[in-house]
């Protein structure tokens, strides 16, 4: 395994890592959004910046690999829309995180967005 290889494998866990602090933060408050009460916890922040921002460095290390001649093509459309979610999750996130409660349809929205991305991940 060399360097760049060790890289991508450390950011690829560290995404997982965001993801599920994300998802994890969403999930410890879905009793409370039922009341009205959810409110985006720190690891919910936490986890928005780590998912967007070591998704943002796996994309810029794909490029580097293709150009030290990987044979792999990235898809840039794919590539694109994740991010947009992302960035509309992160957006949400920052601007309910200190709110005492945060609206049930923009909380679910959070989950729902946050599921997407997963999704597209996936099946795309």
């Amino acid at each position: 395994m060399d360097l760049v290889d060790f890289a991508r494998n450390s950011l690829i866990v560290l995404h997982f890592v965001g993801l599920a602090a994300l998802l994890g933060g969403f999930l410890t408050q879905m009793k409370a959004m039922r009341g009205g009460l959810a409110k985006v916890v720190p690891a919910m922040v936490h986890g928005a910046w780590t998912t967007f921002i070591t998704g943002l460095l796996l994309v810029g290390l794909a490029e580097y690999r293709i150009a030290m001649g990987a044979d792999f093509e990235i898809d840039h459309m794919k590539i694109g829309v994740k991010s947009i979610v992302a960035l509309v999750i992160l957006v949400l996130v920052m601007v309910n995180r200190k709110k005492d409660s945060v609206k049930t349809p923009v909380f679910g929205a959070i989950g729902a967005l946050t599921l997407t991305n997963v999704i597209l991940a996936v099946f795309w």
